[in-house]
């Protein structure tokens, strides 16, 4: 127990004495492999100790001389463990209670902690818990900011440690091509006696320098040492679009795919957005958006817009669907009044624009091109106005129609065939009206005090085709041909009267018989006109014997029956036959006995008769 307690003993004995013992050297020193080091130490020691002679050792990474650690120097014998031999010597004079040492080609086994023990003869030895701890570098340490953004003023800081007195360091940066508005200063830095040199690189980082890798190189003259430091560097920046569709044109029913590139750091929220609809959204790089079938409702601006913490970029395209136009609209079927103004109108919608046009009866009214609508103004609708009108609409992709209809009312008007007509047996009078509504027709007989229509079938029929009324009044010519023939039409939009012309019968006559009978017919009205005229000269003569009638059988009886019917012709046609022949008879000095007269064989021509069966005459002989 004895032996146990002594070291106890001597370790508060020795914490003591250190109320007056003391040693100051930097906690870390640092330096660069095959350079050098001077580690700086002071001491002290109680000043009742009075030694005549001062002598120091430098102990690696033990204080204790009984753990045998490796010594550094030893200053009294000169002498060093053997990876120290020839590398270390005293920079400081002990007697000045100086105890710094520098240490020369460094290697990295030599790294570690450094401990100063004293030796002021005696039993006064003592080693210091205060030590110094050695590193040695490879390279320069580059420090950078915790984060690098874009356009924001950057510094990196190349730290090269300044404690050898006999090698000074060169810093210069180095691969910092693309840098904006760089430069570097550099200055000296002294913390717990040990100093460091300091470069400083200030720039403008962009999203050009993310990535890239800057490098702070160390030289010393007069050797071939150089020692490099790289950083690469970590730059935040917005987003930024680099690639995505240009606007284009598709037809309905393909398949389109938008794509949408995009350049940041972080990475970016990458959205499509079509009139402000968010139609997908992701993070990523890139970000795609697939149309399928694509209709005309697909048409139009497509934006990608991009965000991260550090700003947002957005970029559009169009997207131009091409189709046929869409079936016009058009307005409702209408009823206009004559005299009224009607605004046509036709609209659809294509793309490209259409052309359109409005047409009536094969007719073009109007048109417009590359417009989606197409008016047509009619200042005042006539009946001509009146039926069916379509609306085309045609581009390069199809073509489309709507028809409407415009129905126009309006008063009565009468057409050219209105007019009477006197056959044979009857007289026709034709009454021919347009109008909308249907009119009721009327014809009126002044003369007769009489007022027919339709409502009486025995006497008017009435036919329709259309906006077209056509009444027909037949009358029985037994009754006599009408002086005058007024027809009315009346319907809620007016009231008109017209008189119906008679056409000329003579021509009618004449166009019926032809051009033989009327031949026939002339000689017949002579012939009868100049027997009435020597029937009346000789009128008070008695029956010459000489007359022979071409009937043997005929009688007394039948001769006063001929006699009879000349009378009749004789009061028919004396007008005729005074026109014909009195007017040009001239006094004769032949005697005219009779008139031989046959007319048995004389045959009329019917409407079955033809020209050459008529080879039958009469004779009409003056003796």
């Amino acid at each position: 127990m004895a032996w146990t307690a002594l070291p106890l003993l001597w370790i508060l004995l020795q914490g003591a004495w250190s109320k007056h013992w003391a040693a100051w050297m930097p906690q870390s020193i640092s330096a660069f492999t095959e350079t050098c080091v001077a580690i700086p130490c002071r001491f002290d020691f109680p000043s009742e100790i009075q030694p005549s002679a001062v002598h120091g050792i430098w102990y690696f990474n033990s204080p204790y001389p009984k753990n045998f650690p490796p010594v550094v120097l030893k200053s009294k014998t000169n002498t060093a463990h053997d990876i120290y031999m020839g590398r270390t010597k005293m920079l400081g004079d002990l007697k000045e209670k100086n105890c710094s040492i520098q240490i020369d080609r460094l290697s990295l086994d030599l790294q570690g902690k450094y401990y100063f023990r004293t030796d002021l003869g005696g039993y006064n030895q003592y080693t210091f818990s205060e030590h110094a701890n050695l590193h040695i570098l490879d390279e320069p340490y580059v420090l950078s900011p915790t984060m690098i953004v874009s356009a924001s003023e950057t510094e990196l800081t190349c730290l090269v440690p300044d404690n050898c007195p006999d090698m000074k360091p060169s810093v210069t940066w180095i691969e910092i091509e693309g840098l904006e508005h760089h430069s570097a200063y550099a200055r000296l830095e002294e913390s717990d006696s040990a100093w460091t040199h300091i470069s400083t690189l200030k720039f403008l980082p962009s999203h050009k320098n993310n990535g890239q890798r800057l490098g702070c190189k160390v030289t010393y003259p007069d050797t071939e040492l150089e020692y490099r430091g790289y950083i690469t560097m970590d730059v935040k920046y917005a987003p930024r679009i680099l690639d995505i569709n240009s606007s284009s044109e598709t037809t309905e029913g393909t398949q389109v795919a938008l794509v949408c590139v995009v350049d940041s750091n972080p990475l970016s929220r990458i959205m499509w957005f079509k009139e402000d609809v968010l139609l997908k959204e992701d993070y990523s790089r890139n970000l795609t958006l697939e149309l399928e079938h694509v209709t005309f409702s697909h048409d139009g601006v497509y934006i990608c817009a991009a965000e991260n913490e550090h700003g947002r970029a957005n970029k559009s395209m169009g997207l131009a669907v091409m189709y046929a136009p869409w079936k016009p609209l058009v307005n409702a079927s209408g009823i206009a009044v004559e005299g009224e103004s009607v605004t046509i109108m036709c609209n659809t919608q294509g793309n490209p624009e259409p052309t359109i046009s409005i047409i009536k009866d094969k007719h073009v009214l109007s048109s417009v091109i590359f417009e989606n609508e197409l008016v047509l103004e009619i200042p005042a609708v006539s009946h001509e106005h009146d039926g069916e009108y379509w609306c085309t609409a045609e581009n390069p992709y199809g073509q489309s129609n709507s028809s409407f209809n415009l129905t126009v009312v309006f008063s009565p008007l009468f057409l050219p065939e209105s007019k009477c007509t006197v056959s044979k047996d009857t007289v026709q009078c034709m009454c021919t009206v347009k109008s909308n509504p249907d009119p009721v027709i009327v014809f009126e007989l002044p003369d007769r005090n009489l007022t027919v229509s339709e409502l009486e079938p025995e006497l008017v029929h009435s036919q329709r085709s259309g906006y077209m009324v056509s009444s027909i009044l037949t009358l029985h010519k037994d009754a006599g041909v009408p002086q005058l023939v007024l027809c009315s039409a009346s319907n809620l939009y007016g009231h008109k009267v017209q008189e119906l012309l008679f056409q000329d019968s003579g021509k009618l006559v004449w166009a019926k018989i032809g051009p033989v009978g009327a031949v026939v017919v002339f000689v017949i009205l002579v012939a009868v006109g100049g027997y009435l005229i020597k029937t009346r000269e000789k009128k008070n003569l008695p029956e010459s014997s000489s007359f022979v009638q071409t009937d043997a059988s005929g009688s007394h009886a039948g001769h006063s029956s001929v006699k009879k019917n000349l009378g009749k012709l004789e009061n028919q046609f004396l007008s005729i036959s005074e026109r014909l022949i009195l007017k040009k008879q001239q006094p004769s000095s032949v005697d005219s006995d009779y008139a031989n007269i046959d007319f048995t064989k004389k045959n009329v021509k019917d409407s079955y008769t033809s020209t050459e069966e008529l080879t039958e005459y009469a004779e009409i002989r003056v003796k």
